[in-house]
């Protein structure tokens, strides 16, 4: 792994205002690319909106060809990852499914559907059923959303992948950022830390027109499970954060200090 620059944006996401949000998207990741970043992570459902209930099936979007390319062309273009959300309708069975979308330059667009559905949202979303990860710019990704982090078997999961850093994009409302960083700090570290891998959370911010309100926040923590970086601003904050393979390195080189390789998988197979 080289150094790696990684842009978390903590953006507003109107919910069903879709036009606005591809508008605000672009613009975004044309900002990232100015700041030479290598790979720019957008929250959950940064496209679509969030929105508690069935209302969100209303707003849900079909995969569509055209935005797609749109995106694959920004990606070439500007030679960057790009990791965007939307609540994704199924082309059969009319299933819901929470999506993020990867666009990598030279490459067929990929994407993670979550598959840890929240009791809340589990007469609305239907889950993925697989693990996929991704390589750019020398880096291996998996992607989680908001809930799937509670389960510590598929960020291990990941990183019996292979994986260098997990990006957790969230639709996670309710409380100040403050509050929303402690939650996030009962959990996240351990998944680094036991996996000897980068985490980087990134939510959406502000009021998003249909009784939501969410706490900007954005940070990344290092294999140690110490945070390297943070970030409590408001909407449309481009946190930039260098990813350096030093950590990595004296991490996994660590006979005691990491764990990935002692593990049993006699005991605990991983299917992926």
């Amino acid at each position: 792994m080289r150094p790696v620059k990684l842009c978390l944006v903590s953006t507003n996401c109107p919910v069903g205002r879709w036009d606005e949000n591809m508008g605000n998207c672009r613009d975004l990741i044309h900002k990232a690319a100015e700041n030479k970043a290598d790979i720019v992570v957008f929250p959950e459902m940064n496209l679509t909106g969030y929105a508690t209930g069935r209302k969100i099936t209303d707003y849900a979007r079909a995969i569509d060809n055209c935005f797609i390319q749109n995106f694959q062309d920004l990606s070439d273009q500007l030679n960057l990852a790009i990791l965007a959300g939307l609540a994704e309708k199924a082309d059969t069975a009319k299933k819901t499914f929470a999506s993020h979308l990867v666009f990598i330059p030279g490459t067929v667009p990929g994407k993670y559907q979550k598959l840890h559905i929240a009791p809340s949202e589990q007469e609305i979303f239907s889950p993925g059923y697989t693990i996929p990860v991704f390589v750019h710019a020398g880096i291996t990704f998996g992607i989680q959303l908001c809930y799937d982090a509670h389960f510590p078997e598929l960020s291990t999961a990941m990183a019996m992948q292979g994986v260098d850093l997990i990006v957790l994009p969230h639709a996670s409302p309710r409380g100040t950022p403050e509050e929303k960083h402690t939650s996030w700090m009962r959990h996240l570290p351990a998944r680094a830390f036991d996996n000897g891998v980068f985490i980087a959370a990134v939510n959406q911010a502000g009021d998003n027109g249909a009784g939501l309100d969410f706490p900007g926040l954005s940070l990344v923590i290092g294999p140690d499970g110490h945070i390297v970086e943070r970030s409590m601003a408001c909407k449309n904050h481009l946190h930039i954060v260098d990813l350096d393979p030093a950590l990595l390195c004296h991490v996994r080189s660590h006979r005691m200090r990491y764990f990935l390789p002692s593990r049993r998988n006699d005991l605990f197979p991983v299917n992926v």
